[in-house]
């Protein structure tokens, strides 16, 4: 197993949720997060819970899909960490709807931030782990992203081209000991689910952010020879 003891990670994403989960999942390992999102208030009492396993905790404000604001947020966020050797790409919206229903602007937020957004950010990090020879990326799709589902056009479409060009980055930087992992996650039980009433709150046998951040260690903590190239996380209660 590899020692992630004193790496330095950015999540987008968190404050809540999936991303929160890594985050803290992260801190116990004594790795060095920085996390990003759009409430202030969430990131910040999310970084005190960080703190309290000695590690260095920060958080910026931005929009993923504003390209200006990565550029200026990431390079503040490595340059505070001290570097950059791990990039979690959970930042991301979902809205349901009728292909005809859903109004046009809305079909294209979701496919700003959950593709563009994820281009952007990996695109500010990738240099600084292509000068290191060394790094991981870590990108979140769904199941929603290998079949797709009535009223989930917008998302479906959103996941697909996640896996897409993260598979496509794989085979460019895996010369570079850079391991890009695509996750395909079935549904999980967090804010954004529960307010979509995709499920009840404390559902018996239902994905828990934390079962999603222990799939995220385990890739990590294979030796550097090996790379996880993709995985589907279900729960055994369908």
């Amino acid at each position: 197993m590899s020692n992630l003891q004193s790496k330095k990670a950015i999540i987008t994403g968190g404050g809540r949720g999936l991303g929160k989960a890594t985050a803290l999942a992260f801190a116990k390992e004594g790795i060095d997060v920085a996390i990003t999102g759009r409430t202030e208030s969430v990131l910040k009492e999310t970084v005190s819970e960080l703190e309290t396993f000695g590690v260095k905790a920060i958080y910026s404000v931005f929009d993923v899909g504003n390209y200006d604001e990565v550029k200026k947020n990431i390079k503040n966020s490595i340059d505070t960490l001290g570097g950059i050797d791990i990039l979690v790409n959970n930042a991301g919206i979902c809205s349901v709807g009728s292909f005809n229903d859903m109004p046009v602007e809305q079909w294209s937020a979701m496919i700003q931030t959950n593709v563009m957004g994820m281009y952007y950010v990996t695109k500010e990090v990738l240099p600084y782990l292509l000068d290191k020879n060394e790094g991981d990326i870590v990108n979140v799709s769904s199941t929603a992203g290998l079949n797709g589902n009535a009223n989930i056009s917008a998302y479906s479409a959103s996941k697909f081209a996640v896996i897409g060009m993260s598979e496509s980055l794989m085979k460019e930087v895996r010369k570079n000991n850079i391991r890009v992992n695509t996750l395909t996650p079935s549904t999980i039980e967090t804010d954004m689910t529960l307010g979509l009433n995709m499920m009840e709150k404390g559902s018996e046998n239902v994905l828990q952010p934390t079962d999603f951040a222990e799939l995220i260690l385990a890739g990590l903590k294979l030796p550097r020879r090996a790379m996880l190239k993709s995985a589907a996380l279900w729960s055994t209660n369908p």
